[in-house]
């Protein structure tokens, strides 16, 4: 299915400057997309020249429909957060009192103090934030 999106000479204008100007290559590209289809390329083409799938294009199409050039410039990037974040206060308080051993030591009293059970990677990536953390709190109270 061809989708009809309309180019005024600013708009195009816009998107040629974008397509190499802007900072983020994931804009570069919609740009790119965007500019090519304002050129009546069909859209097998238009894919293959930006390199991402069709369906992926009309993502872009979409977007352009949606907000026009700004939206394309949006971009969301998943965060994820660790369950452990929201005991990361209690956590830190303990580990200042009882500091751990070992990994395995700090992954048994997480386990036990919160009901979260972590692998020693996750957990050693845990500690490693609470660590720069609780640095940061020793510096500011010199």
């Amino acid at each position: 299915m061809t989708m009809r999106l309309e180019f005024t000479p600013e708009v195009k204008a816009i998107l040629n400057e974008e397509r190499y100007a802007h900072p983020m290559p994931l804009v570069q590209r919609r740009m790119e997309a965007l500019w090519l289809k304002s050129h009546d390329l069909p859209h097998a083409q238009i894919a293959n020249l930006v390199g991402v799938c069709e369906n992926t294009l009309r993502d872009y199409f979409q977007l352009y429909l949606n907000g026009g050039v700004e939206n394309l410039k949006t971009v969301h990037f998943n965060h994820p957060q660790s369950e452990l974040c929201a005991h990361f206060t209690s956590l830190e308080a303990y580990f200042r009192e009882h500091p751990p051993a070992s990994i395995k030591q700090a992954q048994s009293a997480i386990e036990e103090l919160t009901g979260i059970k972590r692998s020693p990677t996750q957990v050693t990536t845990f500690l490693k934030k609470t660590l720069v953390a609780m640095q940061k709190g020793r510096n500011d109270t010199r």
